[in-house]
């Protein structure tokens, strides 16, 4: 999900500084709704458990994009598919470029010895390289962002109105290595509840995150647990809308940014040097675990790789911090009504 939402800044540019372009996103259906009040960008569905599975999925594929008269291709995933799309395009003499993900720089960040700290190029910066190979020059000078969207009465009817600040918490993340303990994230929840004059909604995935949430939001009426709640288009609504989001390396905090919402971000075994922090936010809004406590930080690029002896890292991170960051980012000044 994150690395979708990152491509969203750069076909931003695209669209608004060649207004001649086209555009066809190619991704799982799911992602749709990022995509769909973009100008001149149209939406391709890859189904890849039935009509673009295997060897013959990948031909389809490749079959149903050239119907959609094809110029160039910007694969910015650059995983074996697309690079077998990538291929059969080149076979009838269509341009490509692909994204170049650093791994060399990345492996070289997180090694255990001989670790080179220092902060790399941004994957949206890599995307920008990679259309630029296929001759577009594009200016992030200026930030691009999603419009806010219209809140549905499926979301309404759980939250009000925006009438007040929100707060958006998704304390999950796929990998433990980089979520924040469940412990401190309840403490950092009890201690913003106690400001009336704002709203906090929780995001998570699967049934355990909802009990999970469920138990955090238990007896405090200013928290909604959002979780299995409302569908992704609703949940796009809802962070779009945030005043402040608060997530650890993940999906949830690149969604937020596409909107321009500050989003603050926990780091564990992963590092924002690695490229991926959420788009356009100050390095203070990426509160990292103590590197001075555990020299070895960042551990992993995905937070897939265990590190004996860093299981704790992330309670290097204060609640107080946390609530902290939250609160200067918010400037509360209303009541909720």
């Amino acid at each position: 999900m994150g690395d979708v939402a990152m491509t969203v800044p750069v076909i931003l540019a695209l669209v608004k500084q060649y207004t001649n372009v086209k555009v066809i996103v190619v991704s799982r259906p799911f992602y749709k709704p990022i995509f769909k009040n973009i100008p001149n960008v149209t939406f391709l569905s890859v189904h890849t458990n039935h009509s673009h599975k295997g060897l013959l999925g990948i031909y389809r594929l490749y079959r149903d994009l050239k119907n959609n008269q094809i110029d160039l291709i910007a694969d910015l995933h650059n995983v074996l598919r697309s690079k077998m799309v990538r291929f059969l395009f080149s076979l009838s003499g269509k341009k490509s470029a692909f994204t170049d993900k650093g791994r060399k720089e990345k492996n070289a960040l997180t090694s255990l010895a001989n670790k080179e700290f220092k902060p790399l190029k941004s994957m949206v910066e890599r995307h920008v390289d990679t259309f630029k190979k296929l001759g577009y020059t594009l200016d992030l000078s200026t930030p691009l962002f999603l419009k806010p969207l219209v809140l549905s009465e499926e979301v309404k009817q759980i939250i009000g109105d925006k009438n007040c600040k929100w707060i958006g918490i998704a304390p999950f993340a796929h990998y433990k290595s980089k979520t924040f303990p469940l412990d401190l994230m309840k403490q950092v929840i009890e201690e913003l509840s106690k400001e009336k004059s704002v709203k906090i909604a929780l995001f998570g995935g699967g049934n355990h995150e909802k009990v999970a949430l469920d138990k955090m939001a238990a007896g405090l009426e200013n928290v909604y647990n959002f979780t299995k709640v409302i569908s992704f288009k609703a949940e796009l609504q809802l962070i779009s809308n945030l005043d402040v989001m608060v997530s650890m390396d993940s999906g949830n905090g690149h969604l937020a940014a596409m909107y321009g919402v500050k989003t603050i971000t926990l780091w564990g075994a992963t590092h924002p040097y690695a490229g991926f922090a959420p788009y356009n936010q100050p390095e203070e809004n990426c509160l990292v675990s103590d590197r001075k406590q555990y020299p070895l930080l960042p551990t992993s690029i995905y937070g897939n790789k265990k590190v004996a002896g860093y299981e704790a890292a992330m309670r290097t991170i204060s609640v107080e911090k946390v609530v902290f960051s939250i609160q200067s980012q918010l400037a509360v000044s209303e009541s909720c009504d």
